[in-house]
This record gives C-alpha cells, sequence and structure tokens, in this order.
C-alpha cells in the first residue's frame, strides 16, 4: 500500500526554522515527481513546492527564498525546510504524489 508519513512540524517563533519530513513506502519516490501542499486555518490547500526526479524545484512565489524541498531516494524521503517563517506559514503542510494523489496525515506548522 501506498503510504506518506509527515513529520517535523511544531510550535516556532516568527523568524524561525523548521525541518518537515516525508517518508513515502509502496512505491519509489525515484520515480516520481513529489509536492508539498499546506492548508491554513480556514482556508483551502495551497500549492507550496515541488521536487522533480530531474532534481529541479518549484515554489509557490510567498515562500521562494525561504523554503528548500529536498529529497533522498535512497531512504525515499522528502524533505522540506522552511527558514523565516512568518505567521501566515501557519497550516497543516503535507507531502503529495501528484500523479496519483495520495496524501499523508500531515503535520502541523504553527507560527506565532
Amino acid at each position: 500500500d501506498v503510504q506518506l508519513v509527515e513529520s517535523g512540524g511544531g510550535l516556532v517563533q516568527s523568524g524561525g526554522s523548521l525541518t518537515l519530513t516525508c517518508v513515502a513506502s509502496g512505491f519509489a519516490i525515484s520515480k516520481h515527481g513529489m509536492s508539498w501542499v499546506r492548508r491554513p486555518p480556514g482556508k483551502d490547500l495551497e500549492y507550496v513546492a515541488t521536487s522533480n526526479t530531474d532534481g529541479r524545484t518549484h515554489y509557490r512565489e510567498s515562500v521562494e527564498g525561504r523554503f528548500t524541498t529536498s529529497r533522498d531516494n535512497a531512504k525515499n524521503t522528502l524533505y522540506l525546510q522552511l527558514y523565516s517563517l512568518k505567521t501566515e506559514d501557519t497550516a497543516m503542510y503535507y507531502c503529495t504524489r501528484p500523479l496519483t494523489g495520495e496524501r499523508g496525515q500531515g503535520t502541523q506548522v504553527t507560527v506565532s
């Protein structure tokens, strides 16, 4: 079965940093583009970042330069490093496999 398990969220002060981890099972992320999305309180899901199989990355404009996504294909793990966090980054963060739509249970990031 395909499974995505996020971790690493927490409560952090504005300007702080966190690293989110997504461990995938049931498929090889090396063969798939992977993305991060988030749901701010009371809002719809919004795109955050993509890690492509060729190493290219893409970010939503509001996190460009502050967030970095990377992958370790050997560990089948996706990462999202969050720097210079702002209160508007508060959200539940999910990793996804866009091709098929699977999404993990999410990890909460709260910026005070």
